[in-house]
């Protein structure tokens, strides 16, 4: 029974909520809500258990000097002052414009978050230095179309493609087209069609998993084994 009751009730409550996408009937649908409603509610208490959990966490290890402690005091402080300035300062209109979590979240976290993507802009560059090696013709069609993208993507790009077209082998209609057409091509037609076979892709595994869900065979949220 231990197995057997959580197994039943996902399988009912992941039967309810495919149906509530297809039947609006009031016997379905008002279960459905109420299934979803109460989702957030727990991930709301999600946020601050997880939220407890830092605290416990970092606080320990600031008491035991572990290692990076001034950087854990730093984050809990920030913690702790953003959460006691919404709660007690703004209250209700924390969100609201002028309100000083908002103070907070466009001129601390945003700068910050702004500059980690910025240092990934490096990793990424790395990144494509090694996708970029031309050792297959599928890796040369991806090289060509990152340059002719990136290229395309900037004021300069005609000027700089100029003397990559201007030859005699280079087909007419691809040295009188501009780059950004070119670009937008590749982005609107080739990019588009492989970036919604990838979601399709993603959406069939997400169904196929939660049929395994529902029907009992994927158990690892369980806790693993049989």
């Amino acid at each position: 029974m231990k197995r057997e009751i959580p197994l039943f009730l996902t399988a009912v409550i992941g039967a309810v909520m495919v149906l509530g996408f297809f039947m609006p009937h009031p016997w379905i649908s008002v279960p459905a809500d109420f299934l979803q409603q109460s989702a957030v509610i727990v991930v709301a208490f999600g946020y601050v258990l997880g939220g407890a959990n830092l605290l416990r966490v970092h606080l320990e290890a600031i008491s035991r000097r572990e290692r990076d402690w001034p950087y854990r005091i730093v984050l809990v402080a920030g913690l702790l002052g953003t959460v006691s300035v919404g709660l007690f300062v703004d209250g209700p209109g924390f969100q609201a414009q002028g309100a000083r979590t908002m103070w907070i979240y466009n001129n601390i976290y945003a700068p910050m978050n702004a500059t980690m993507f910025s240092l990934l802009a490096f990793f990424i560059a790395s990144a494509a230095f090694r996708a970029f090696r031309i050792r297959t013709i599928e890796a040369g069609l991806l090289a060509v179309a990152a340059l002719v993208v990136m290229l395309g993507r900037v004021p300069l790009g005609d000027f700089l493609a100029r003397p990559l077209t201007d030859h005699a082998w280079v087909p007419a209609w691809l040295r009188e087209a501009p780059l950004g057409t070119i670009q937008q091509w590749i982005m609107d037609v080739p990019q588009n069609a492989a970036k919604r076979a990838i979601l399709i892709g993603a959406a069939m595994g997400v169904m196929a998993t939660g049929l395994r869900v529902i029907l009992g065979i994927e158990r690892a949220y369980l806790g693993g084994g049989e």
